[in-house]
């Protein structure tokens, strides 16, 4: 049962309009012919004006099994839309005067040493381009293994990362070109905990989420209290469906994927990202409104790989700058064990929208299926051409 806490703290979305605007009807029956089409189990899909929740859909199941239908109350995983809470949490020790963007990694992670870098001294990874997927450093966080039952999902703690350092090398000079990096983002988390003196989770708990009224979000496992609400996560291909992991723990990699929360706590960030002059005060004490739209400089092109689905796309600070012809868009996606998500702004209209779903499904062979990136793809189309004008 929801606390009335929390009840209280999502009051100003749930009062919003449930009609949503004139277009919406043609982006619901898009979504749900497209979910019918791909055999998704169960999404959400909500968006967000001025501070407001203008439309909400919901559909399928959280848990197939049991037949338990997504709901207002549904907790989805959000995978690397983390990412953009730990790209905040550094911006805010920046303002601090904790650090700079242009310090070396390596002068908050010592362990960095031991990297192998054949293009000079890895001093010149700076923290920048560890937010801008810059920096050198391979895709995986951990791609010697974890394919078994029995492995921990994700390494648990930092010295089996560094204990790998010896054995990593940087692939290009720093700065020089984009490559989607798990490890790098790590390394933002350790340099957050260090700079505190909490842990990461403990960290973005008090100076982001607890702001901001996100008090049903939480990373890994779930709170007895919740447990019940969080979606369970499956894989479909040619071959069936099977489930994933559930309640789930992302051990150290939590910075750049261990966040939980149901739409309405995410409808607040959202509602923060996109600005609400009525909460300016409140959220300046987040991040300054200058500092948030800083993340927003595109650093370099990202027209290829993880995190972005833009054929113009810019790597910026922890988000995406992505192009769709005279449409601009701030964006950032997740995906992880089974769940896929994308979040996007349009400033322009100070309109933002989240989607997110619990199955990854392969596009079939004979490509009558199309795939969750596929269904997120025209779901994005068709918001853009009957609400974005």
């Amino acid at each position: 049962m929801r606390s009335s806490l929390a009840l209280l703290a999502c009051t100003a979305f749930l009062t919003a309009s449930a009609q949503g605007p004139a277009g919406w009807p043609a982006v619901v029956d898009g979504y749900h012919g497209l979910l019918e089409r791909a055999g998704i189990v169960g999404s959400s899909l909500m968006l967000v004006r001025d501070g407001q929740i203008l439309a909400r859909q919901t559909e399928g199941f959280q848990d197939l099994d049991r037949k338990i239908p997504v709901d207002d109350a549904t907790i989805y995983h959000w995978a690397s839309i983390t990412k953009t809470f730990t790209g905040i949490a550094i911006m805010q020790l920046r303002d601090r005067g904790l650090l700079s963007l242009d310090d070396p990694a390596v002068k908050y992670v010592p362990e960095l040493r031991a990297v192998h870098d054949p293009f000079g001294d890895v001093s010149a990874i700076k923290i920048r381009h560890l937010m801008s997927h810059s920096g050198g450093f391979r895709a995986a966080t951990w791609p010697w293994g974890g394919d078994k039952p029995w492995h921990p999902f994700e390494p648990t703690r930092w010295e089996q990362l560094v204990s790998m350092m010896p054995y990593t090398e940087v692939e290009f000079p720093p700065g020089s070109k984009y490559s989607y990096s798990n490890p790098g983002v790590i390394f933002l988390g350790r340099i957050i905990e260090l700079l505190s003196g909490d842990d990461y989770e403990m960290y973005v708990t008090k100076n982001i989420l607890m702001p901001l009224g996100m008090h049903e979000t939480f990373f890994d496992r779930a709170p007895y209290s919740l447990v019940s609400h969080r979606s369970h996560s499956y894989f479909r291909d040619d071959t069936g469906i099977r489930e994933g992991r559930f309640d789930f723990d992302t051990g150290i990699t939590v910075s750049n994927g261990g966040l939980n929360a149901p739409f309405s706590d995410m409808a607040r960030y959202l509602s923060f990202l996109i600005g609400d002059d009525r909460r300016r005060r409140e959220y300046d004490m987040v991040l300054r409104r200058s500092s948030l739209e800083e993340m927003w400089t595109p650093q370099l092109p990202a027209t290829s790989g993880e995190g972005t689905n833009g054929s113009e796309s810019q790597a910026a600070l922890s988000f995406f700058i992505e192009r769709y012809g005279e449409v601009e868009l701030v964006g950032h996606s997740g995906d992880q064990n089974g769940f896929l998500s994308h979040l996007y702004l349009h400033p322009a209209s100070r309109t933002a929208w989240l989607i997110a779903f619990n199955t990854d499904v392969t596009a079939s062979t004979d490509h009558r299926r199309p795939g969750t990136r596929d269904v997120d793809l025209a779901v994005r189309d068709l918001i853009l051409r009957n609400v974005i004008h």
